[in-house]
């Protein structure tokens, strides 16, 4: 049998997109690079709380700000450049780029000559290098499995993010307690090898390349027109940017309520992020059984999410805010997974990048916003203060998606993978 035909007895299989061999090559480069991302962010949020500040949350914020902003600010030339560009090589430009600068932000602090104007800077530059890369990273993913198991390939990669993200943390914990924050960068940069040996070993004749985008005059804002031309794009988008903006900001609300209210070492902080991970597994896992995403689920998501960020708000102790973690993990993931699945299969392959940066962009991008914001409630009134800022831009996003779905009817509770959108 073709390695690109559908294997019939795999057809609802949780795994089947690994029985392609280059979805499986890139799974195991990703999974190792995912665990280094995650000891980076750990020991960076480590970093600039414990040593290079006297536990100063706006300093994280600002953070988040210059590693996130960059999705927004440079939306435009990186939407272009994954419809117009070789994939496989701009990913490898990328993750290069990332690895380089992971390594010299911890030379710099295995030296001790950190300073948090350098975090900045490295911050900002990292987030410059990730706004191009995730884009094509994650429309990259349709030509390794192809349009018919792309909803799985998708839940999959979830899956090793959060399973790196299950491990990265807790790593991080032990390795600033033996060796030091600076190491856990080192390791990261080590990382990235993983990737870029997976990529250049991909078989290049069963790469499924789709559609390219033709370059033309108004490339750039042509994303933009075909979003703002969706009503279920539209709605989706604002649903990103209540949830992006002001809830997914969970290196300052675990740091907070580990240190500030809780009390807790680094090893403790690193165990909750690890425990966090666990509901977006969970809900990673959820989703590698489903045949197609639906709208219904992102307002459950979304709803949840917010529920969840009032439970930890409210938690008395360690271990039943660790417990709230796991829910908002699911939800998260649940929400995260299903926008990802959903813009991609509903947009036209020659669009997709763009509409994929858009969707980053706004998840992300509106960290510069949100991050400060809530880094300032946490610093004012407290770590469970900035919680309920999480709380209501879950809810928020929920009510968003019920307006939706009240108009548009029971025409869009399902979206299968065969409705691509035709161009407006």
């Amino acid at each position: 049998m073709s390695p690109l035909d559908p294997d019939t007895a795999a057809g609802h299989s949780p795994v089947r997109s690994l029985r392609y061999f280059n979805y499986r090559l890139w799974f195991g480069g990703a999974l190792i690079s995912n665990v280094g991302t995650w000891m980076q962010r750990t020991a960076q949020d480590w970093l600039v709380l414990t040593q290079l500040t006297h536990h100063n949350a706006a300093a994280v914020g600002i953070v988040m700000a210059l590693q996130f902003g960059p999705q927004l600010v440079l939306m435009p030339w990186t939407g272009f450049a994954a419809d117009h560009y070789d994939r496989r090589k701009l990913l490898m430009a990328t993750q290069a780029v990332m690895g380089v600068l992971a390594l010299a932000l911890g030379l710099l602090t295995v030296m001790g000559w950190v300073r948090l104007w350098q975090v900045y800077l490295f911050a900002l530059l990292f987030g410059s290098a990730a706004a191009f890369d995730a884009p094509v990273r994650q429309t990259f993913v349709s030509e390794l499995v192809g349009e018919r198991d792309l909803t799985n390939a998708v839940a999959l990669n979830s899956t090793s993010f959060n399973a790196a993200r299950m491990i990265g943390p807790a790593v991080a914990g032990l390795c600033i307690g033996a060796v030091g924050t600076g190491w856990a960068f080192v390791l990261n940069g080590i990382s990235f090898v993983a990737v870029l040996i997976s990529l250049t070993r991909l078989r290049g004749h069963e790469l499924q390349r789709g559609e390219r985008a033709v370059r033309k005059r108004g490339n750039l804002v042509e994303g933009f027109r075909y979003v703002a031309a969706r009503p279920d794009l539209r709605a989706m988008v604002l649903m990103l940017f209540f949830i992006g903006t002001f809830g997914l900001n969970f290196p300052i609300f675990i740091s907070t309520m580990a240190i500030g209210v809780f009390h807790t070492d680094a090893a403790g902080y690193g165990l909750l992020s690890s425990i966090m991970a666990v509901g977006t597994m969970g809900g990673a896992l959820l989703a590698t059984g489903r045949k197609e995403p639906r709208f219904a689920l992102l307002t459950i998501g979304a709803a949840i999410f917010g529920i969840g960020c009032v439970f930890a708000a409210l938690a008395p102790g360690y271990w039943l805010f660790a417990v709230a973690l796991v829910i908002i993990g699911v939800s998260a993931l649940t929400f995260a997974n299903t926008t990802n699945a959903l813009m991609q299969l509903t947009t036209e392959p020659a669009m997709r990048g763009r509409v994929m940066a858009i969707r980053l962009a706004v998840a992300l991008g509106g960290t510069p916003i949100g991050a400060p914001l809530v880094g300032w409630v946490a610093n004012a009134f407290g770590a469970r203060w900035a919680l309920g800022v999480g709380a209501a831009a879950g809810l928020l996003a929920a009510l968003v998606g019920l307006r939706y779905a009240h108009r548009a009817g029971p025409r869009e509770t399902r979206v299968s993978q065969a409705s691509v959108a035709p161009s407006p």
